[in-house]
């Protein structure tokens, strides 16, 4: 048995492309469109690792969106440096629900609030300043 991905449904194809590719810094590996089916299948994988993919799932006719993802669960990414990758996030408008007060862990959520864990890769960085002290925002 191998992993393969976890899909998730997107209310904004756009929004959610821009959160996940350009924020983010996921890559697409490849797209299908079903025009008789309705929907969008775009599969992303972490730069260099293709081992495990997030597909995301757009239904063309769906104008409610979902429910809060928070049932869901997460998706959690390592990083090379978690407070240069919250700052960057931050600089580009994305709220870091969970700050990384630890060095290790931090929570954001995506256009259609799909919790995303990033941790830290290997030891937790030494606690530094603003992060030590900012304060969770909404939930994670």
């Amino acid at each position: 048995m191998k992993y393969l991905h976890t899909m998730i449904r997107v209310r904004d194809l756009d929004e959610s492309l821009d959160f996940f590719v350009n924020k983010l810094g996921l890559v697409e590996h490849h797209r299908k469109e079903v025009p008789a089916g309705r929907f969008t299948l775009v599969f992303l994988h972490a730069p260099g690792d293709e081992s495990a993919m997030v597909e995301l799932t757009f239904n063309w006719d769906e104008t409610e969106g979902y429910s809060e993802g928070r049932n869901f669960g997460h998706l959690a990414y390592s990083v090379a440096n978690i407070y240069a990758l919250c700052q960057q996030l931050m600089d580009q408008g994305v709220v870091i629900n969970r700050p990384p007060r630890d060095g290790r862990m931090a929570f954001i959520r995506s256009p259609d609030n799909i919790s995303i864990e990033l941790l830290q890769q290997g030891e937790a960085l030494p606690l530094q300043e603003p992060w030590q002290s900012m304060e969770n925002q909404g939930k994670w």
